[in-house]
């Protein structure tokens, strides 16, 4: 049964069958195929992965980064962010990688983190005297840095497949993220360093700074408030999710006093639809996940590893390899939900900590966001800076060793997966 499962999901998904859509009619393919099981499993099971209280956590953290990120607030944090970083050799282009970080507190989207920034700064860089192709594949690495950074939207659905708890998943990001962050920030100065860039050096005005200091600090405590939270139990992830949005609401209402019933409208119509995109991979890759269950796949799958790859760092690799070339081809939702259940019982087998997997997981399939064949912030960043495909991917290897020698310290250094 999984097998028709495998081979049906494949010839649609050649056939450019929408992910979600695509494992839902796979599922049905298979239990026809088995002919003893209801076709009515398939409903159940999509049914049931719905019913779970941290998934509300999702919809109400997408609506808060949209509040955010589309409103005055969102403004702020870039004058504030462009302001500190035009002084450095690539500023510029760091810009995007700091604005990364501070909206990945806010949103936990790559793909709108890398629409979000990208429009407002990948212009700026161009007139700054930065190539199309550099500029693109800056944003599309640096938007990866938005789900390490708490909320995390991955984090999310590897935290309702693994069991792991989210608070923990989320405290856990925030030193790769940091890291990959200042890794990326190195790589814009030597690109900078390159093409002979200097850094602008205008009079810091200590009063201008202190204003817009103050009108961005709203969201730079958003995710220091949620980290707080978190750790000392103050409210559950879903809890928290519900609170951002008021926090959201109130800071455009009383602060900024940017909101209006047309943008408030747009962005719980924006938030809805994005909502329902990542529910239906989530539905779809339940019915998937039980089939592949039913069959122990998964437990096979690590038996049969484990006894091939005896030594653990090994089996980490290999892990590493599949993740690698799945995250090409399919998105960062389906292949977490798809994944998680196969990996977790492996990484039990060989000692590894399901938190250390989480992260692993979240980097590696993030590297997939800005990798051919599909790699949606790359089509997104090189369609914002009008550059070709492949002026983008030429630029974009600097970032990726970058992101890979990451990947590389979080599986194999223990010390990097930090509990609070």
């Amino acid at each position: 049964m999984s097998l028709a499962l495998i081979l049906a999901f494949v010839a649609l998904m050649i056939a450019v069958i929408p992910v979600a859509h695509a494992l839902v009619i796979a599922s049905g393919a298979a239990l026809l195929w088995n002919g003893d099981m209801p076709l009515m499993l398939v409903a159940q099971q999509m049914f049931q992965q719905t019913q779970s209280f941290p998934m509300l956590a999702l919809p109400f953290f997408i609506l808060a980064g949209t509040l955010i990120m589309e409103g005055k607030l969102g403004e702020e944090l870039l004058r504030f962010s462009g302001e500190i970083m035009q002084r450095l050799r690539g500023g510029a282009l760091s810009t995007t990688v700091v604005g990364s970080v501070v909206f990945g507190g806010v949103s936990g989207s790559a793909v709108a983190n890398a629409s979000a920034l990208g429009s407002v700064l990948i212009p700026w860089q161009k007139r700054q005297g930065y190539p199309a192709g550099l500029c693109a594949a800056n944003n599309a690495t640096s938007a990866v840095i938005d789900i390490l950074i708490p909320p995390s939207i991955p984090m999310i659905l590897y935290a309702v497949v693994s069991g792991v708890s989210i608070g923990d998943l989320f405290m856990a990001g925030v030193l790769p993220g940091i890291l990959m962050a200042a890794g990326f920030v190195g790589v814009c100065w030597w690109k900078a360093r390159g093409l002979d860039v200097r850094a602008e050096a205008p009079p810091l005005e200590v009063g201008r700074l202190l204003r817009l200091a103050f009108f961005a600090l709203p969201a730079l405590i958003l995710p220091v408030l949620i980290l707080v939270a978190l750790r000392f139990g103050f409210a559950t992830p879903t809890e928290i999710a519900v609170m951002a949005v008021i926090y959201a609401l109130l800071m455009s209402v009383l602060l900024y006093r940017d909101m209006s019933w047309a943008r408030f409208h747009k962005a719980m119509i924006d938030a809805g639809v994005a909502t329902g995109i990542v529910m239906m991979v989530i539905m779809g890759s339940a019915a998937a996940s039980w089939i592949l269950t039913y069959d122990e796949v998964p437990q096979r799958f690590a038996d049969w590893v484990s006894t091939t790859l005896q030594s653990p760092w090994l089996v980490i690799l290999a892990m590493n390899l599949i993740m690698l070339a799945i995250g090409g081809p399919l998105d960062l939702a389906p292949a977490i939900l798809l994944l998680a259940p196969i990996f977790v019982p492996l990484a039990a087998q060989i000692g590894l900590d399901p938190l250390q997997l989480g992260l692993i997981m979240v980097i590696n399939l993030g590297i997939g966001l800005y990798t051919p064949p599909v790699g949606t912030t790359l089509f997104i960043s090189s369609t914002i800076a009008g550059s070709t495909m492949g002026e983008t991917v030429r630029a974009l290897w600097p970032f990726f060793w970058v992101a890979i020698a990451l990947l590389a310290l979080v599986s194999y250094v223990p010390a990097l997966t930090i509990r609070f």
